[in-house]
């Protein structure tokens, strides 16, 4: 069975994360952008893991451009424009496709673990997110209009 030990991502800095380094933890992964109507979750991300990284919880950023061109900076400009805005101490991975052919394969896996509405299994925003439990599960899929306050009980649950 495939969990998210299965997968390596890079970071923003362009290392390379092996996600298995991340079993034990429970895990939001988002695709981000910063020129979206959706950007000011950014303060709700890192609230959830002020409140909870010290029992386990982590947030994987995760910045696409495939909507809207709403995350046309480069690495070093978005990490500045969430570092300023959002005061962001969690993890930014490098800009992904999280749709199409050139998509993250773990954002490919997560979308068959958890499809959206009917069964769709294309991610139709920004700030589509998945919770993945301490196994590496994928536990819950919500939508970019899922206020991250929304998801604290799930986390707990997880924790």
């Amino acid at each position: 069975m495939t969990t998210i030990a299965d997968f390596s991502v890079a970071t923003n800095k362009g290392e390379q994360l092996d996600l298995s380094d991340k079993l034990g933890t429970v895990l939001l992964v988002v695709n981000t952008a910063s020129k979206c109507g959706f950007t000011p979750q950014y303060d709700g991300l890192e609230e959830l893991y002020q409140s909870y990284k010290d029992r386990g919880f982590e947030v994987l950023a995760f910045p696409c451009n495939q909507f809207g061109g709403q995350e046309p900076g480069n690495a070093d400009e978005i990490a500045e424009f969430c570092k300023v805005n959002f005061g962001l101490t969690f993890p930014l991975m490098a800009k992904v496709e999280v749709n199409g052919d050139n998509a993250s394969p773990l954002f490919d896996w997560m979308k068959a673990e958890k499809p959206g509405l009917m069964g769709s299994k294309a991610i139709k925003w920004n700030f589509t997110k998945f919770l993945i439990d301490r196994e590496g599960n994928v536990v819950k899929r919500y939508g970019p209009t899922d206020a991250p306050k929304t998801i604290a009980k799930d986390i707990e649950r997880l924790l």
